[in-house]
């Protein structure tokens, strides 16, 4: 079994401080280990805007010439909450976006990653609490 999968399969989803639910791990991540890859139904990028206008949680991730809607299916990186000071961070391919730790990170910690780009363009307010937080995503 490959590594990311085992901590794949240690995550959990619990009521969020930040908003809502987040995306939980049950065992310790050590740093720049790949934790899982973001999921669920492929969408042209045009019905992935369509979708995500006007929400307040958005959960998908737009790729070069398609996006995936996790909302549809049971990928746990739907839950994953933005941080502007975060444990993850997203690598980007045409087809794939994966997940990876930045640092070790601790069994029962909240993973989190920077949105960075977001469906919502600077209009809705973070609420990630880091020190250095920007305050819109």
């Amino acid at each position: 079994m490959e590594r990311w999968r085992k901590i794949y399969d240690a995550l959990y989803v619990k009521k969020s401080a930040i908003v809502g639910k987040g995306l939980y791990t049950r065992t310790r991540i050590p740093r720049r280990a790949k934790v899982g890859e973001f999921g669920g139904e492929r969408i042209g990028l045009r019905e992935a805007r369509r979708r995500a206008k006007g929400q307040q949680i958005v959960a998908i991730v737009e790729l070069d010439k398609f996006a995936y809607d996790a909302t549809v299916g049971d990928n746990a990186f739907r839950w994953i909450n933005h941080s502007c000071e975060p444990n993850t961070y997203i690598r980007t391919t045409a087809t794939r976006a994966e997940f990876y730790a930045l640092r070790a990170i601790r069994a029962g910690e909240e993973l989190t990653a920077d949105y960075v780009d977001s469906h919502h363009n600077g209009t809705l307010r973070c609420r990630c609490g880091a020190k250095r937080c920007r305050g819109f995503l």
